[in-house]
Order: structure tokens, then sequence, then C-alpha cells
């Protein structure tokens, strides 16, 4: 008996594809020894559960019947018959028959029949794909694509990581589609580690310069909130497509550096790289400038969208409706939302949250009710803007009845995010205790958004008793954060317990609790401008704290006063006159002044709910200045004019 060893060097591993059997003499007797060495450690994961694949075993068949016994045209005819199956009891019927002709170990029918089980709509079934998988006895790469890219659309996407795995175990040379749909299940479930093991084979194989593969690990690195790396890999992309600078700047969105993600849509269409943006490029940074309130840039996306024949996407155009409400600008909002064709839920839905945060609630129901005229019914989205709508407006009794009928009318149970917003009109309102009441007996469990919802409220009418309470459902949940301790913080300082105030600051400082700083942004020119409070970084710092000083000597002299309560810390009312002064609403406003002619328009966009002080000297500063102000804080809109605002003091 002939022993027979196959080996395969290159680079110092062993890769080993499975020996043709076929094709060799089975005389004298033979056993076939298949080496099997993987290169890097099996990824280990919580969730690992090997999947059970046959071995390259000893060859029993002493002549083996050749595929090739069957006609070319049978063969073809089978596989045409598998592009056109639509039933599944058809399907069936075929597998019965490939495996009665042997056709079952023919690489081409096999890799079809795989295809159209692992992809194909309605006879979609990745259990039955992995069945008959593993009862190819040599599966090549493009077997082993198809289950590991069947997977990640799965709700198992480990396993096509540990088939990847088992690729490379079994010395089938892994290709750039193998490498990306190994990606692709890592994303799914957010595993790093796996990714950057199957980032390093990338190199190991040679496949460096794959586009498309590169730009799945981009993806990768962005879910798992590794900007960084994901800068890297683009950097040394030797080519970059649209899709490639799409997922750049979805990922610098993803990691909070948005005004990174404005910046290369110009860099993108520059000599150097010639990429045009696409329609998914306007998608996402029109949701850049809803987030920073840049209004001026989104215009520039607004005329790209037009001049580019683009306008007739329905996405696009809702996209452009949210980006015109979150910018304050509902006018321009409610023109794009008349000239969209085929009008949609979507659509009516996010005219209608747009009127709702920027004060318009009356408008909103208004709405509302049109959209019901022409026969389109609400969704979950629609009844968010419509309690926001009468939250902001202080609707109590319209809030109530719009809860009440999303279910009994239209068939739509309240989510927790809809008793979110019920809570909140109860909160402004001064109803806590029926508030509190609400969650209590909620039918969904209450989350922690729900919780700091009715802290909010209680910090605004100084509920110190309920306060507490919110605070233990939120140890409860293990939930809490900085922004939670500030709101109690408040709490207490607004009602004079200082003592308390100095044991949630030790509190605080023994666990290391970091707050958010508070921070404001201007787009002036395209570019976006940030502050934060007794801000020192800025290139023109000197002219905008003279200019700074200046309005507020003009704004005392009409009559304003600081007001003290805002500033929670334990000092003398200078101190505290003095802090308030540099709040970071403030100093957008002074480089607002500083940087644009009189009467012109100034938005800025808070990370913090506005203090009762910067409401009231925005107030005051649009009518001496004669300037209209619109802010956009954590919590709505508020539209200064001639010394009065849109909320009516109500926020």
């Amino acid at each position: 008996m002939a022993l027979v060893l196959y080996s395969h060097s290159n680079r110092n591993r062993f890769l080993l594809s499975a020996p043709n059997l076929h094709s060799l003499s089975s005389s004298p007797p033979t056993i076939f020894i298949h080496l099997l060495h993987c290169n890097s450690n099996p990824l280990p994961h919580p969730l690992y559960n090997p999947i059970k694949f046959k071995p390259f075993a000893l060859h029993k068949h002493n002549k083996p019947t050749p595929i090739s016994f069957f006609s070319v045209t049978h063969k073809e005819t089978l596989i045409s018959a598998i592009k056109s199956v639509s039933r599944k009891t058809h399907l069936l019927q075929i597998h019965a028959q490939i495996l009665r002709t042997t056709l079952f170990q023919d690489p081409t029918v096999s890799l079809h029949f795989l295809s159209r089980l692992a992809f194909s709509g309605p006879l979609q079934d990745v259990t039955y794909s992995q069945r008959f998988f593993e009862q190819v006895n040599y599966p090549s790469v493009y077997h082993y694509n198809t289950m590991i890219r069947a997977y990640s659309k799965s709700d198992s996407p480990q396993k096509g990581l540990f088939l990847y795995r088992d690729l490379r175990r079994r010395g089938i040379a892994a290709d750039s589609l193998s490498s990306s749909f190994a990606v692709k299940s890592c994303i799914r479930f957010s595993y790093l580690l796996g990714g950057v093991q199957v980032h390093s084979n990338v190199f190991k194989d040679g496949h460096q310069s794959d586009t498309l593969l590169l730009t799945s690990i981009m993806d990768l690195y962005s879910h798992c909130q590794r900007g960084g790396d994901a800068w890297t890999v683009f950097d040394e992309m030797p080519q970059r497509d649209t899709v490639a600078w799409n997922v750049m700047i979805s990922c610098c969105i993803k990691n909070n550096r948005t005004r990174d993600a404005l910046s290369l849509f110009d860099v993108m269409q520059s000599s150097g790289y010639n990429s045009e943006p696409d329609e998914v490029t306007c998608l996402l940074l029109l949701q850049a400038c809803a987030h920073l309130n840049a209004l001026e840039f989104g215009e520039r996306i607004h005329g790209y969208i037009v001049e580019h024949g683009y306008e007739g996407a329905l996405n696009l155009s809702n996209s452009l409706i949210s980006m015109y409400s979150r910018c304050g600008c509902v006018d321009k909002a409610y023109e794009v939302f008349k000239g969209t064709a085929n009008k949609g839920v979507v659509s009516w839905s996010a005219m209608i949250s747009g009127l709702a945060m920027n004060g318009y609630g009356r408008e909103a129901i208004e709405a509302f009710e049109d959209m019901l005229r022409i026969g389109i019914q609400p969704d979950n989205q629609t009844f968010t803007g419509l309690l926001s709508a009468c939250s902001h407006s202080g609707m109590v009794d319209e809030g109530m009845s719009f809860l009440d009928r999303m279910s009994k009318e239209f068939g739509i149970n309240p989510n927790v995010h809809h008793y979110g917003c019920v809570v909140d009109l109860l909160g402004r309102a001064g109803l806590l205790e029926k508030a509190y009441q609400l969650i209590i007996s909620m039918v969904v469990k209450p989350d922690s958004t729900i919780w700091r919802t009715l802290l909010g409220a209680c910090r605004i009418h100084g509920h110190v008793t309920l306060g507490e309470r919110v605070i233990e459902h939120l140890i409860e949940l293990k939930a809490q954060e900085a922004g939670d301790y500030v709101l109690l913080l408040n709490i207490y300082s607004s009602a004079g317990h200082w003592e308390k105030v100095a044991e949630v600051r030790k509190l605080m400082k023994d666990k290391a609790i970091q707050t958010t700083p508070g921070c404001s942004t201007i787009e002036l020119k395209g570019v976006v401008h940030e502050f934060v409070v007794d801000d020192g970084s800025h290139s023109r710092k000197r002219e905008i704290y003279v200019t700074l000083d200046e309005i507020n000597k003009q704004l005392k002299i009409a009559g304003y006063v600081v007001e003290l309560s805002s500033e929670l810390h334990k000092m003398d009312d200078k101190a505290k006159g003095y802090v308030l002064s540099y709040h970071s609403e403030k100093l957008a406003i002074a480089f607002g002044v500083l940087s644009t002619p009189p009467g012109t328009t100034l938005r800025v966009a808070s990370n913090l709910r506005i203090c009762v002080d910067c409401h009231n000297f925005l107030k005051l500063f649009s009518g001496v200045y004669n300037r209209d102000v619109i802010l956009r804080d954590h919590n709505r809109f508020h539209h200064f004019r001639e010394g009065r605002c849109s909320c009516s003091d109500y926020w």
C-alpha cells in the first residue's frame, strides 16, 4: 500500500488544497492523507458553537463514476431548472434528482443549487443550505463564499465566521470575497477581534488592494467605534470609489466627527480624487447638516441634488424636510414637502415632526388631519410627532386624546417613545404625579429615557422628593449617567439643599463621573464654529469677548438683569454673574455679531437645555439688535424675534 502525502508551502505556511482523487490511479491501493494546518488561532468568542464538517477522509471508491458520464445537455438542463424553480417542493424534487444521479458532487451543479437555497427569496433556507453544504465532499472556495455570505445576512452571523475559519483550516485559498463576507459577519454582531484577525489575513493573502474588501473593513471599524482605524484603512487605500467615501463619511458621523464628514464632500470632488457624490452621499451629509444645524451647507447639498437630478428620490426629499426642520427653517421644509410627488406617511410624519419641534403645535395637528383626509394612514412615527407637538405647545387634553385614539381608532399600540412624549407633556404642565403614575401603569417596560424625562420635569418644577424617587428607579435599571446626577444637583441647588449638593458632588468625584460641558455651534459661510463655556480656543477669541462685553452693556441699558439662579454652584453673586456671562450660547452669538452684517439671522445649536438666563438674554438681544435668533437646544427650537420667543417661555 502506497502512502501519498500532499502539501503546499507558501510564505512559510501550509495551505493545502484537496487533491483531485478522481484523476489518480486506484492501483496499487493508496491511502490519501490531507494535512490541515491553519496559520491563525481559532477565533475566541463566547458564542462559539463549532459546526461539524466532514473531514477529508479515506477515499472509499476503487472506481468512482466520473461526473463526465452524464451528458453536458443533461447537466445544463438541470442547472436551468435550478435557476428557474420557484416553489420549495420543486426544489426538493431537483435535490432528489441530483442525489440519484450523483451529479450532487459536480461542483457547478452543487454551487447553483446551494446559491438558490441560500439567497432565493421565498426559497431561502440557511439551515437547509448548511445541511446541503455538509454533503459536498470537496467544497470549493465558491461554496464556502456562498455559505459565509448567507450567514452574514442571517440571525447567526457568527457561523459565517466559523466557516471562514474552517475554509482556511482546510487549506482552501480564501479569495477577497471570502474575507469580505467574513468581515460582514463580524459587523452583524460587532465582533471587533474577529474582524481584526480577518484584516490580518487580508495582508497575508495579498488582497490589500481590493477596494471593496477594504471598504467592508472600514465599515467594521466604524461600527465598533474605532474611527481612527477606519481612517488608517481609508488613507492606505490605493483607489477610493464613491462607496468608500460614503463609508468614511458615515464613520465620521457615527464617531462624533460630523464636521469632518462635511469637509469630505469637497475633498472627494477635488482634482486629486474626482469621486462624484451619489444619493447615499447626499443622504449622509443631510443627516450631518441636521445634527450640526449647518443650514448653509445643507442648502449646498440641496443644490447638488437638484443639479444632478436626484430631486425625484423620495428618501432625499424626506431627508431635506427633516434637515430644514432641524435647522429651524420650517418654511423651506414646507416648500420641499409641497414639491414632493407621491408623498407617503414618511413625508407627512417628517413634516409633522418638523412643525412640532419648532413650536407649531396647532399646525402639526392640522397637517395630521389633512393627511387623514387624503387617505394616508398614520404610523408610529406620526404619533410620536403629534404627541411631541402637544408637549412643546402645552396641549395636555389634545395629547391625552391622541394617546387614546392611537389604539382605539388606528390600531397602533403605544410604545415607550409615545409614553415618553406624554410624560414630557404632563411633566412640563406640572402634572408630575400623574406622569409618574402613567409610567408605573404602562403596559411596556419603562426605559431609562422615560425616567430621565420625568427627572427633567422635576428639575423644572423643583420637585425634590419625586426627583429622588426617579433616581432610585434609574439605579434599579443600572442606567445612571452623568446627566442624571447633574439634574439631581440642579433640583437640590434650586431648593437650597446645599448639604445634599455637596453629597452628590462627592459621589460624582468618588465615582470619577465626568459631566458633558455645554457646547454651542454656529455655522458661517459653510464653516461650523464650536464654543464651550468661557472658551479661549477660538482664533478670534479677543474680538469675541470684546463684542460680548459690548452686547452685555447694551442689554443692561435695555433692562437685562442676570438670572443668578441659573448658576447652580455655591458661590457669591459676582462670581455667578461672571460665569453666566460667558455661556457657550452667548459666545456663539457674539461671534455671529462680529462676523455678519446687521440684521442677519443667527442660527445656534446647543447640546444642553438652554438656561433661563441665556433665554432672557436672547429674547432681549433679538429686540435690541433687531436680529432673529434661531436656537436649537437639547429639547426643542427657540425662535427669538423682537424680544419674544416662539416657546412663549414654555420649554
